[in-house]
């Protein structure tokens, strides 16, 4: 079991940086990967960010390309989103997730556990 807990959402102006961090509990960290998903209202979850379990590849959505950077401390069992350039359309709640080592990291039936959510809210 993996137990996920998000933090550092908040409420920005456009054009604005946030950090997300989610930190995770258990001693398997190391050997999962780990992604960022958003969801507005009722719409479907949808991915942001993927990194894998040694932190050597990232996947981005094409939407945050260049404003996003995910990142992982494994020593300190936690994952980071680090958002700039923040703009309207980027408000949501946030949802940091972890996968087995050959999941397919984008889709977001190959997560096993999810955080509860962090609210990012981005005012133009």
């Amino acid at each position: 079991q993996v137990q996920l807990v998000e933090s550092g959402g908040g409420l920005v102006q456009a054009g604005d940086s946030l950090r997300l961090s989610c930190t995770a509990s258990g001693r398997t960290f190391s050997s999962y990967n780990m992604g960022w998903f958003r969801q507005v209202q009722v719409k479907v979850r949808e991915f942001v960010a993927a990194i894998r379990w040694s932190g050597g590849t990232t996947y981005y959505a094409d939407s945050v390309k260049g404003r996003f950077t995910i990142s992982r401390d494994n020593a300190k069992n936690t994952v980071y989103l680090q958002m700039n350039s923040l703009k309207p359309e980027d408000t949501a709640v946030y949802y940091c997730a972890a996968a087995p080592l050959y999941a397919n990291v984008v889709t977001s039936t190959e997560y096993d556990f999810w955080g509860q959510g962090t609210h990012v809210t981005v005012s133009s």
